[in-house]
């Protein structure tokens, strides 16, 4: 099976759908974050603090290298990584993306449960959580498939993906 790529920006389910897809597709769950975390043996808000947003971009670039490839992997993707095009066109080839998407305020309480989201320590995050998903969604809408999963629960996310994957060759 091809490999599934959950990309979008923050707090908008990746992980969590991820989860349920790997389970029910009997596919290796990939958490790009988790992953790249354990490498580097700290949280990605120290990663920024301490060595900067485009260091981490790198880190993010030369996972999907080594992820695209290798098949039968539903993956949770970082919220930027696929802002970068070299990323978009690997991933593309390489499996199918699926963007999930949430409005900011619906993004803003989910994401104030976790303090370690470095793009949001600042004096206002609906804000820049705006700015974020603004500059960003030209790269997101060329995700393969979208779902809008503002007000889908998990379990329900997941069964967007599902049907959307039904119809795709994998």
């Amino acid at each position: 099976m091809k490999n599934i790529y959950l990309v979008g920006f923050m707090a908008t389910g990746k992980t969590a759908v991820a989860k349920v897809l790997a389970s029910r597709l009997n596919l290796k769950l990939v958490d790009m974050d988790a992953e790249i975390e354990e490498k580097e043996k700290m949280p990605i808000s120290e990663i920024f603090r301490l060595k900067g947003e485009p260091y981490f971009r790198g880190l993010e670039k030369e996972f999907v290298k080594r992820l695209t490839g290798r098949k039968g992997q539903a993956v949770a993707c970082g919220g930027g990584v696929f802002a970068d095009p070299e990323n978009i066109d690997r991933m593309k080839k390489d499996g199918i993306v699926i963007c999930l998407t949430s409005r900011p305020e619906t993004i803003l309480r989910r994401a104030a449960a976790n303090a370690s989201r470095p793009l949001l320590n600042v004096a206002d995050p609906k804000k820049k959580i705006e700015e974020l998903l603004e500059k960003r969604q030209p790269f997101y809408a060329q995700a393969h498939h979208t779902i809008d999963c503002d007000a889908l629960s998990v379990e329900e996310s997941a069964q967007a993906v599902l049907s959307i994957l039904q119809h795709e060759r994998l």
